[in-house]
């Protein structure tokens, strides 16, 4: 599976992005599909899992999304903090034959400034 990720980018606080991850495949059930965001000194962490599953620091201010005819998912955010500042990656994991497959898409860069 190769996950492209997009829509990064520097917005000032108060603002919103939505960031877009285009799968070569369909990702659906019981296989997971979501959001994960690494900042400077950190820790990567889960932001968002399909269907609704959300880090406590984004609950009501991030959406995530799908669109199966396009394969995409989506994260919309709003209402963005100086500490959403990160590289954003999607993720999938595929269970194939009994083994599980991690991917990740290459980084996008979100910089929210104060």
């Amino acid at each position: 599976v190769q996950l492209q990720a997009s829509g990064g980018g520097l917005v000032q606080a108060g603002g919103s992005l939505r960031l877009s991850c285009a799968a070569s495949r369909r990702i659906s059930s019981p296989d997971t599909f979501g959001w994960y965001r690494q900042a400077p000194g950190k820790q990567r962490e889960s932001v968002a899992i399909m269907p609704s599953d959300y880090a406590d620091s984004v609950k009501g201010r991030f959406t995530i999304s799908r669109d199966n005819a396009k394969n995409t998912l989506y994260l919309q955010m709003t209402s963005l903090k100086s500490k959403d500042t990160a590289v954003y990656y999607c993720n999938a994991r595929v269970s194939s034959s009994g083994v599980l497959y991690t991917y990740w898409g290459r980084g996008t860069q979100v910089t929210v400034s104060s």
